[in-house]
């Protein structure tokens, strides 16, 4: 939204595309040089050159330039910009609020633009590190049980309210009447927002041939409006439920789209999101997350139906009041995505947090806030997790925490505990057996007893010589059944890492493996000199125990000294994501 502006020595006036205008005047300051000066950077500093795109942008940077006249003027400096010193502005810089420093740095960039009178050993610390640090702000600590169950009790009430509106909303459309000959009633508005989307009072008022003060006094459109096209509040209520049930960051909430939501079988959804510290990460959803997207897709369906096309694919749609009528075809209302940082779904921004009217502990208003959401999320799950230690309880054994928590009570139950005993039990089994490593001559043996080998190793008819074909290859071996692996969902290829499959009963290790798992290996040692070593046990260690003392020595010392002259100590070889390389 780009803003004009007329200007000369001692006044600055803009002029908005919606018509607003700000002046600013500068004479009579105790410094009228530096004003006027510092007054003809505004060009500069106006969009699409700089950040001065709205009113209250253009009144910070006019009160933040009188108040560094000011200050300066009250150290007795008179003079104009090519009289500024290094001691004076870095003594402004530590008197002032990080804020103020920040403005007037670009004040005197665009000033020294237009002018190129600074002093030149001035100029360098305009774009050099701050001389008054920023306070790093205190981590959010989690919610309360008690806070914590009131938020997801008040976001659940917000969805399900807005949702039986929606609901309702649809079902008056269907049997309401043209208003001009009817009267104006919820079926009838519903009926006409329906076929027409969403309109403003006036836009409204025009489309039917009323007034606009009967539309007005009539206080039925805003409510049908907001029902059948959801607004800012009611998807931030649908994100932040989100954030409760899946603990996603908030950035990576705020920048969803319908392409992001793959579903992976009836009942679980695949999310991809962007994280904004580490890239591209993904989580599986289950229960009521997926239960709640799949609301929120139909509780929008009409308003996607309403969006440009740029802006159809976002996930958290919403309507908003649009002045400009050429964006919103003269309806008063357009549908939008999210903005770039999310703010206009922080539910302080939509009026969320005073609909739900949520208390602390204290009595005090609670604020929502994405993050701590995600914190509180993480903290429940570390409560709730198992750490390593059997007792529920530290003050009962072993044996009472059996008899009191495990005791199947019926046959049914009884043979769901006995089935996930014997699934753990082979699992075990699974992971306990050496590693299938094939030299030359066990291949040559493997073709021979085919048929044993091929019920031994559990393969279907032609699998063993796909495997020896190199047609089921991974990075680290060839595996038994790509789409039956134990780390992902059945049906689709294991999303392992490479060095997961160094303890999968799944894998095959053949000759031609020796090179990348020798890659393997220089890529554990690289592991190892950045990382501490509780870390690296935590992380690699039973991998790279597993390949020192088990994998290799299966094969030939021959083979492995032919493929180490292929290896790199580089991550070029490893197909590792960024966040995993080595320094």
């Amino acid at each position: 939204m780009p803003a004009y502006l007329h200007h000369d020595p001692v006044r600055v006036e803009f002029v908005f595309p919606d018509g607003t205008r700000y002046t600013a005047r500068f004479d009579g300051t105790a410094n009228d040089q530096l004003a006027a000066e510092l007054a003809a950077a505004f060009p500069a500093l106006v969009h699409p050159h700089g950040r001065i795109c709205a009113r209250k942008t253009a009144l910070h940077y006019a009160s933040y330039l009188r108040g560094m006249v000011r200050w300066l003027a009250a150290e007795g400096f008179t003079g104009g910009l090519s009289q500024l010193t290094r001691p004076l502005l870095f003594r402004f810089w530590m008197a002032v609020t990080v804020q103020h420093a920040d403005l007037s740095r670009s004040l005197l960039r665009a000033a020294h633009e237009v002018s190129g009178a600074l002093p030149p050993d001035v100029v360098p610390y305009l774009d050099g590190k701050l001389i008054k640090a920023r306070r790093r702000p205190d981590p959010l600590p989690p919610y309360t049980e008690g806070e914590w169950q009131r938020i997801t009790e008040a976001l659940q009430q917000v969805v399900e309210e807005s949702w039986a509106d929606h609901r309702r909303a649809l079902a008056e459309a269907a049997g309401g009447e043209d208003p001009r000959v009817a009267g104006l009633t919820p079926p009838n508005i519903a009926r006409e927002l329906l076929q027409h989307g969403p309109m403003s009072s006036k836009a409204f008022a025009a489309h039917i041939g009323w007034h606009r003060h009967r539309v007005d006094a009539a206080k039925m459109l805003a409510p049908v409006r907001e029902a059948l096209y959801p607004a800012a509040a009611t998807a931030a209520a649908y994100r932040l439920l989100l954030g409760v049930y899946s603990g996603v960051v908030p950035d990576g909430l705020s920048g969803l789209g319908i392409g992001d939501v793959t579903w992976a079988g009836d009942s679980s959804i695949l999310l991809d999101y962007v994280k904004g510290r580490r890239g591209p990460e993904s989580v599986k959803l289950t229960g009521r997350a997926v239960r709640l997207i799949e609301r929120w897709l139909e509780h929008s369906a009409l308003l996607r139906q309403q969006a440009r096309p740029e802006v159809r694919d976002e996930l958290w749609l919403r309507l908003r009041a649009n002045r400009f009528t050429a964006e919103s075809g003269g309806l008063g209302y357009v549908v939008s995505g999210p903005d770039p940082d999310g703010t206009n779904l922080r539910a302080k921004d939509t009026g969320l947090t005073a609909r739900m009217g949520l208390l602390d502990d204290t009595g005090k208003p609670l604020q929502l806030h994405p993050s701590r959401i995600r914190t509180t999320y993480l903290n429940t799950l570390s409560r709730k997790g198992w750490t390593g230690n059997t007792a529920i309880d530290p003050n009962h054994s072993a044996a009472v925490e059996g008899d009191r928590y495990l005791t199947a009570q019926t046959p049914a139950q009884m043979d769901a505990v006995e089935t996930i005993i014997e699934e753990s039990q082979a699992d075990i089994l699974g992971r306990a057996l050496p590693p299938t490593v094939l030299t030359q001559e066990a291949a040559a043996r493997a073709a021979a007893g085919l048929p044993a080998e091929a019920a031994r190793l559990g393969l279907s008819d032609g699998a063993l010589s796909e495997l020896l074909a190199g047609e089921r290859d991974v990075f680290t071996a060839s595996c038994k059944d790509p789409l039956s692996g134990l780390h992902g969902l059945a049906g689709k290829p294991c999303p392992a890492r490479p060095w997961v499959c160094l303890l999968c009963p799944l894998a095959v290790f053949m000759p031609r493996h020796a090179a990348n798992l020798l890659r393997l290996r220089a890529y554990f040692a690289r592991q190892s000199r950045q990382m501490t070593t509780a870390e690296f046990v935590a992380v690699f260690g039973p991998y790279a125990d597993h390949l020192d003392r088990e994998v290799l020595p299966g094969f030939p010392p021959a083979v492995l000294e032919a493929a180490a002259a292929a290896v790199a100590d580089t991550d070029d070889q490893i197909p590792v994501r960024p966040e995993e390389m080595t320094v």
